[in-house]
């Protein structure tokens, strides 16, 4: 994408209601004013539901297709890529979208305490070197962050191609003595799997079931 594209789409980013863009300073001196009120943002009380890693929306606009009672928002640092998303549900009238302009690991000082109903993480870089574990984004740091803001029994969804992650996490996951609820090496090969993780792919999603990898899937509670 060229540097005239991505300065388009940071300014349209602007205008769009479904937009938050708060600044780092702004984060880390607590002068975050939707933290604890998100419902002021939707104008409803629904379960709040978080993708992190959201990339161009695609998974939080068919979630919240899915699933209209809860509202949804899509959190990545790379606001010229969830651009294409936020304008998708402009355009739909999705009115239970937003998109969070952050870094993950300020999670837990934009959303306040049982806050989240749920959270989504789908397909992750694994960062699979030794080196890069603190930034796996189910490793313990992040999951103790995740803890803080879900709901008492919440829910995490881990949707990935690498069978790295899902065997990562799931060992983590029985070595911190988390409920696991379901797991699935292949979620288009077994059956069972719920919806919202079959009935919808994204566009990379296509390309690995296209070149043969298994679709792995683990749904589990911290809190």
């Amino acid at each position: 994408m060229g540097s005239k594209n991505k300065l388009k789409r940071f300014t349209e980013n602007e205008t769009f209601k479904n937009v938050i863009q708060p600044k780092r300073e702004e984060i880390l001196a607590g002068n975050i004013d939707l933290k604890g009120n998100w419902k002021r943002h939707f104008g409803n009380n629904k379960p709040l539901v978080l993708e992190l890693g959201c990339g161009k929306g695609e998974y939080t606009l068919g979630l919240a297709k899915q699933h209209p009672e809860k509202n949804f928002i899509g959190v990545d640092i790379k606001g010229a890529r969830f651009w294409r998303g936020a304008k998708t549900a402009l355009e739909a009238n999705l009115e239970n979208v937003a998109f969070l302009r952050t870094q993950i690991e300020l999670i837990d000082l934009l959303f306040d305490e049982s806050e989240v109903s749920e959270i989504w993480i789908t397909f992750p870089d694994p960062q699979k070197k030794y080196k890069r574990t603190k930034h796996r984004l189910t490793n313990k740091a992040f999951l103790d962050k995740y803890a803080r803001i879900l709901r008492p029994g919440g829910l995490v969804h881990l949707k990935t191609d690498s069978g790295f992650m899902h065997g990562y996490t799931l060992g983590l996951l029985h070595g911190l003595g988390y409920e696991i609820i379901y797991a699935n090496h292949d979620v288009y090969k077994n059956e069972g799997s719920p919806p919202s993780v079959t009935g919808i792919k994204t566009f990379y999603e296509i390309q690995y079931l296209e070149e043969g990898k298994p679709i792995t899937y683990i749904q589990f509670r911290i809190s």
